[in-house]
């Protein structure tokens, strides 16, 4: 509902008063909804009247497709008051594992922050801070080849899916595709996941595993070789859904 976008109205009062963080991410991971800047402008007024700082998890940010730019929130005026925003270089460069990203935005709480980090580890190898310097130096030159991937991949899993009865968009954004389970299993996306891999040895992430709202959906992630995901398809091409 809503197109996966936080109905900060629908946010009780009493949840409001309590409420510390909001936490947010969009481009959306499991589900590739994106936000529009007027969104992160009613998110920034929202935390302004609530006391409430956002943290926003920015991580697909550059991995758009069809011209589309995902904003910042950091954009909105006067967001560094009330959020942070994490970035990760896991996904837009490739770099998963390495475990280099970086975050902005109030001031306060990047420094609280630092002084956590600070008693829990001492920093990432500096090769690897090299190597992620360079890959940001360079990431005008690097994302269009790398999201170049990821799109003709989308393509493969939509076109496919919807030639196999899927009701699903093309996203604009993240490295997953968020679908529909058929109707025959009834919202079951337990049901569906489990059916596919015992008949087809198709492993899937069933959307109940992302909490209650998730519950009717499955996710496949663009992030295997373009001959792993067509064998998938093939073989879920084979199966009676």
């Amino acid at each position: 509902a809503n197109d996966y976008l936080v109905d900060f109205d629908a946010i009780p009062a009493d949840v409001r008063r309590k409420a510390k963080i909001l936490w947010l991410n969009y481009p959306n991971n499991p589900t590739a909804a994106t936000a529009d800047l007027s969104f992160f402008e009613r998110a920034v007024e929202f935390a302004r009247q609530n006391d409430i700082l956002i943290a926003h998890d920015a991580a697909y940010t550059l991995n758009t497709f069809d011209g589309y730019e995902a904003p910042s929130i950091l954009q909105v005026d006067g967001a560094a008051e009330v959020a942070v925003e994490f970035f990760s270089l896991s996904k837009a460069f490739n770099m998963t594992g390495w475990r280099m990203g970086f975050v902005a935005g109030n001031a306060s709480a990047v420094a609280a922050l630092n002084t956590v980090k600070e008693n829990i580890d001492n920093g990432s190898l500096r090769a690897i801070q090299f190597a992620a310097t360079a890959a940001l130096n360079q990431a005008e030159e690097l994302l269009p080849a790398i999201n170049a991937v990821y799109q003709r991949r989308r393509d493969l899993v939509v076109d496919a899916l919807r030639a196999n009865g899927f009701e699903i968009d093309k996203p604009k954004a993240t490295i997953y595709i968020w679908a529909p389970v058929p109707p025959r299993f009834d919202g079951d996306s337990g049901a569906f996941a489990t059916e596919l891999l015992d008949k087809t040895g198709v492993m899937v992430t069933p959307g109940r595993g992302y909490g209650q709202w998730g519950e009717g959906y499955f996710r496949i992630s663009l992030s295997y070789p373009d001959d792993v995901l067509t064998d998938a398809l093939d073989r879920i091409a084979g199966l009676s859904l």
